[in-house]
């Protein structure tokens, strides 16, 4: 069983305050696009995980962990355990999305394992576990999962986890430029708060953007672009400085709109037009401001069975 995941990019990330379980509360717009990992699923007399970069993708695949605390794996015990199986299967996977890069590589992966072992285990035609069952099982690995599954662009609120689908007419156009090297989530987050409190300042209690909702159903790319924003990008910029020097190239060569995705280090940017996004790619790569910049598109669908 085959199952293909997207990337995904943070349109808006509004960070509340600490919450006393550790995290934050989260208003976080996702937004799917075509950068695909894929997890194969297959009989074996043990759990094992492989990784394997796609063709043409420059991914840190050392970086990714093929032990018990990779997500994907994970998330093959807690199908199994659902199930009343045991988790005997090998979960060969295919990276394109980048580690560590801020656009959920490893949650997807999760998701797509969900799916895939689902299908391997279950039985297809009385299935004991619905798409439901699958996003609740999702939010117990991590707060991105569930996005992954579902796709398109949706509003996620609580640690993330909470879903509700956001109506986008057309196709937005985007760039995204790595990283030498990945960014932690943790470390992101305890640096946005350590910056809040250096400043004095008390989080407020996120909201969706207005503006940001109107530019989605309304297709209007520079307007979107306006309206693109990230509670993290102060944090993720003050552990990784080069970064302004992306986000200014992406600017200068016409962007319509430039953040950080999710905790980063990647960056992504708003072009006007499929050729736009094109020309900014190659741009960038020839700036030597990033590791590597690829053009993509959205929203696109979540993990779907190949």
């Amino acid at each position: 069983m085959t199952v293909r995941v997207p990337a995904k990019v943070n349109l808006q990330l509004g960070v509340g305050p600490l919450r006393d379980d550790g995290y934050h509360d989260l208003v976080n717009v996702f937004h799917a696009v075509s950068l695909f990992d894929e997890v194969t699923a297959v009989p074996a007399d043990r759990l094992s995980v492989t990784v394997e970069a796609a063709p043409d993708a420059r991914v840190a695949i050392e970086a990714v962990p093929t032990t018990g605390d990779n997500l994907a794996a994970r998330a093959a015990r807690l199908v199994a355990e659902r199930l009343g199986v045991e988790p005997l299967v090998g979960l060969r996977i295919r990276k394109a999305i980048p580690v560590a890069g801020g656009m959920a590589g490893g949650s997807a992966d999760a998701a797509a394992a969900l799916v895939a072992c689902a299908r391997l285990w279950d039985d297809p035609d009385t299935p004991r576990l619905s798409r439901d069952d699958l996003m609740e099982m999702g939010g117990a690995i991590g707060s991105d999962v569930p996005f992954a599954l579902l796709g398109g662009t949706a509003i996620g609120v609580g640690r993330g986890e909470r879903l509700t689908p956001v109506p986008a007419s057309g196709t937005f156009h985007w760039v995204f430029a790595t990283a030498d090297g990945g960014l932690s989530t943790p470390a992101v987050y305890a640096e946005c708060d350590r910056l809040r409190e250096e400043r004095g300042e008390r989080a407020p209690w996120p909201r969706a953007s207005e503006e940001l909702m109107a530019a989605l159903a309304d297709g209007d790319a520079k307007a979107l672009g306006a309206a693109l924003h990230n509670d993290l990008q102060p944090a993720a910029l003050t552990l990784r400085p080069s970064l302004r020097d992306t986000l200014a190239a992406g600017r200068d060569r016409g962007a319509l709109g430039a953040l950080v995705s999710g905790s980063g280090p990647t960056c992504a940017f708003l072009a006007e037009s499929g050729n736009h996004a094109a020309d900014l790619a190659a741009a960038l790569n020839g700036a030597d401001v990033a590791e590597q910049a690829f053009a993509a598109h959205g929203p696109v669908p979540g993990a779907t069975l190949l």
